[in-house]
This record gives C-alpha cells, structure tokens and sequence, in this order.
C-alpha cells in the first residue's frame, strides 16, 4: 500500500401564512382616545374622561373589530405578514437572484444535489426558476416527525431529485412528481414482496434505489429487501433480500458502497449497481457513516479518523490519509473528478490528492470549521466549500487550491450553506435563504 504525506437582487417572496398587521397607533380618534386613557391610567391628577367619550370610545373599538372580522373571514385567513428584507450581500460575487422561502430549509433530506434550483422544507418543494428565482410549481409532502432528524425517522423523510423529477415514498408506493408537468406525475404500486415501508437511497440518473421493510413478526430479524427501479419504463430492474445487514451509503451508475453488520461486526460492502450482487466485504469502523465511489476506487473512513481509497475489484487498500502524530482532525467524505480526489477535514483544512498514488497535490485552509453537514461541490474548474452560516462559502481553484472568493450574505442563520449547481449557476443557501451565483 502506497500511503500519501500525513498531515438577493430580485428577491422573490412567497405568499405565506403569518400573525398579521399589528395595528398599534391605528384606528381613529376613537382609539387614540382609548389610547390616552392606557397611558394616563386614571392617575388622581391625570385626564379624566367623560361618559360620553366613554362610551364613542367603545363604540369605535366594536367598529373595528367588526371591520376586522369581516375581512379576515372574507380572505379566509389572516393578513399577509409584511415582506422581509432580503439579506445582503457582505462578500464575493453579486447574486444574480435571491429566494426567501416561509421556512427553514430542510435539505437533509435530499439524498442527491439536485441539478437545478429547488427549496426543500418540513412543508414541501418550492421548484424555482433558473433565471429568475421565480416559484414555477410547489409540491407538498407529508412533513417529518416531531422527532425529526433522528437517526430513526431520517430515512422514511428522504426526497430523490433527478433530472427533473422528484420522487418520494409511502407504504408499499413509489410518488414520482415532475419539477414542472403536473400531468407528467405518477404513482406507483409496488409487487408484493416490496409492499412495505419503502426508504429512498439515491438515484444515478436512470435507476431509483430503494429498501422495503416490515416489521419483524416471529423473530426479531427485519425482512428488507433492496431494489432498483427502471425510472423510464417503471419497471423493477433487480431487487435482493437485505439480509437485515445492508444499508446503502451511496449511489452511483456502476457501484453501491453499504454498510453491513455481521455478527456483531460493521462490515464495508460494495454491490453491484447492475444486478445488486455482492462483489466483496471488509471491516470497518463501527461507525461508518458515509462511503463513496467512482470508477476507479471506493473512499471510506479509516479508522476514526483518516481516508482509505480501496481498489473496486477487490477491496483491497491501494492508499491511504491519516493525521500525523501531532495533528488532531477527522476526515469527511472526500469529492473526485477521476484525476484528483479533494480530501476535507474538520479543522477547515482542504487537501487534493492524485488519484492514483494518493500524492498531495496542494492543500488549503479555509477560516472555519466542517462538520458532516458541509459538503464540498466540484463544479466546472472551482471547489466550493461551505462554511457555517455566518462564515459563508469558498470558492478554490481545483487545480491549484488558490481562493478565488469568499461569498458571505448579512444573514442572519444558524445552519450550514448547503450547495448545489446546473451549468450556468451556483445555488447556495442557508436557513429559510437560497442565492442564484454565478460559476467561478
């Protein structure tokens, strides 16, 4: 095993429920009256109003209630809340559009970066305009638990997008909703021995990849079967009982990296996407959370804290990342273009390997923290790495590891910016957020 060195100009605000106009200071003299007598308080040397006064003043108040009884049931609902300020930008290029949907958004949820702007919240899918950030169809979905995001409801919540369509799941159902066509959509039942609770993986462009599982009955072993779905014609490509042991961590057009337990072991497996058969099995640390894959290797954790490039044929080790002795940081799943695999660690440091030997081509550190939330996208020539929200985003030069900006926005958040491209755009948000960027 070779090992390498150690180490918003138009913004476009949805109609949304809200609590409505306040209404201080407003509603005539009556009020204003009324107004005077709460802030004079019947004081011994204060104001004192007539029964008269009294009794307009009442009258005013009844006026305005029933004004705004009629015209809240009349518009079958409250009154819009006034438009927020879109936030500004502190640094980088100038959006070419700005989106501010009615809720945080919620993009763990999406297994896949989808390639075109999209806004995924507890509610549903705000499907945008590339050019203009306009709203060009809304799709709702049943909103997660209240225990939302655990480890537990995760999987059940997932939402596929493709190319232009999004897929979602029920009991014994696959949805599939066109980003554009509503007459395009479709539901679809599934056989009988997939005719249970169905989580979503992933989507490679053309197959659907998915688990359905029931509850155990007699035993206690969980019978899951894995499949792929035919996206064009609907039909099941393959399906594999599960064995209660795989779970899929990543999707690609030839390999399917999962996660096995074996007696009592945690095990690193790699399918094939074409038939689903199992090609090899390795250990693995306990906690493998994320595995990747491209043609010529498959990327996994080592140990708690370094990267393993593994040969696809064999799951041998070909070659590997780890922290020298005095260097303190976590490997996150890496990024690869075929020639150069971008390693990013937790403590902001980015590094580019040759995807062959594992030789570090450049390295590069960006002023704040990862965690598994920030996901690095390869896009064009450039790197984006997302920071946390106040921190903003950095874009490098994928071939030599230089910072060509830093975009950062007056938020105000608290969640990390998640990314997603087409090939003429930059999508990045935060929070309830998403700005239209130009590509570096």
């Amino acid at each position: 095993m070779q090992s390498a060195p150690s180490e918003r100009s138009a913004e476009q605000v949805p109609e949304e429920p809200g609590t409505g106009w306040q209404w201080d200071g407003e509603g005539g003299d009556g009020a204003a009256g009324i107004g005077d007598v709460v802030s004079g308080g019947g004081e011994p040397d204060g104001p004192r109003l007539s029964r008269r006064r009294l009794l307009a003043g009442a009258g005013a108040l009844a006026a305005g209630g029933a004004v705004w009884a009629f015209t809240r049931s009349a518009g079958g609902g409250s009154t819009p809340a006034p438009p927020r300020p879109a936030p500004t930008r502190l640094a980088g290029p100038e959006p070419l559009w700005t989106y501010r949907g009615p809720e945080a958004m919620t993009p763990e949820r999406l297994t896949d970066r989808p390639g075109r702007p999209v806004f995924l919240s507890r509610g549903g899918l705000q499907v945008l305009d590339p050019a203009t950030g306009a709203r060009l169809r809304s799709l709702a979905f049943p909103a997660p638990g209240k225990d939302w995001p655990s480890d537990l409801e995760l999987p059940a919540a997932r939402v596929v997008v493709g190319a232009d369509r999004v897929f979602t799941s029920s009991r014994g159902h696959l949805d599939s909703r066109h980003l554009s066509d509503s007459a395009a959509d479709w539901s679809l039942p599934l056989p009988e021995p997939l005719d249970g609770t169905v989580d979503l993986f992933g989507c490679d462009g053309t197959t659907l990849y998915g688990r359905s599982w029931a509850a155990p009955t007699n035993s206690d072993r969980i019978n899951a079967t894995l499949f792929a779905l035919r996206i064009e014609d609907r039909s099941l490509r393959w399906s594999r009982p599960a064995e209660d042991v795989d779970v899929p961590l990543a999707t690609s057009t030839d390999l399917l990296p999962a996660r096995a337990s074996e007696n009592g072991t945690t095990r690193l497996v790699l399918l094939d996407a074409a038939d689903g058969h199992r090609l090899w099995t390795v250990s693995a640390d306990e906690n493998l959370r994320w595995a990747a894959a491209d043609r010529e290797h498959v990327y996994a954790p080592d140990g708690q804290f370094g990267l393993r490039a593994l040969r696809p044929a064999d799951g041998t080790p070909r070659w590997s990342v780890l922290p020298g002795p005095s260097e303190e940081w976590r490997c996150l799943p890496p990024v690869s273009d075929g020639a150069r695999v971008y390693v990013p660690r937790d403590n902001g440091l980015i590094t580019a390997h040759d995807a062959a030997t594992g030789a570090r081509l450049w390295s590069h550190r960006v002023p704040f923290r990862l965690d598994r939330r920030s996901r690095p996208l390869l896009a064009g020539p450039a790197l984006y790495v997302p920071g946390p929200a106040a921190a903003g985003i950095c874009a490098l030069d994928a071939g030599s590891g230089t910072e060509l900006w830093t975009f950062r926005d007056s938020g105000p958040g608290v969640d990390v910016w998640t990314l997603s491209a087409d090939s003429a755009h930059l999508y990045a948000g935060h929070d309830d957020t998403l700005h239209a960027l130009p590509l570096a």
